[in-house]
């Protein structure tokens, strides 16, 4: 009896969808999302109704894969109010287990720079949150991590160093 030419489709097809998820099972672990620190921040650009403002960030990769970084985007919250928010496409690549530095131009109204500004007085430290996505290529895979950082800023001048009174 010979086997149908229905039968042997369906036998290879069940073996090829066994072969693809035993691929699948061999990628390793998910990947996990980068860590990301605020390295710098500086105001690159005031306009009559937009600043421009350099934002340098530390991305540090916990994978066991390079990531090859396509583009990001990212928003920034300055005392729990949103202050600046960018995209951009460059690129960058992050050694498994290593880090690099991206620079990203965000871009904030005039309005919430002055608000932030008139705000520093009343305050002794400065918080911040940046949130984003990071578009990334592992193993020839696209895909997109999300990323937080917060922190805390002192802004109280220096002290003077020499004797304590």
């Amino acid at each position: 009896m010979k086997p149908s030419l229905i039968a042997v489709g369906k036998a290879c097809a069940a073996l090829a969808c066994l072969a693809a998820l035993a691929g699948c099972a061999g990628l390793g672990k998910p990947l996990e999302s980068p860590r990301v620190t605020l390295a710098d921040l500086r105001i690159q650009e005031a306009r009559k109704l937009e600043a421009s403002i350099e934002v340098v960030m530390r991305v540090t990769n916990p994978n066991e894969s390079a990531l090859d970084i396509q583009g990001l985007h990212a928003d920034l919250e300055v005392n729990d109010r949103p202050f600046a928010h960018g995209a951009s496409p460059a690129g960058a690549a992050v050694p498994a287990f290593g880090s690099e530095t991206l620079t990203l131009v965000m871009h904030s109204s005039v309005i919430d720079v002055f608000r932030a500004l008139v705000d520093l007085p009343r305050h002794e430290s400065l918080r911040y949150r940046l949130q984003g996505r990071l578009r990334a290529i592992v193993g020839g895979v696209p895909s997109f991590l999300p990323f937080a950082a917060e922190g805390t800023l002192d802004i109280r001048p220096p002290r003077a160093l020499g004797p304590s009174p």
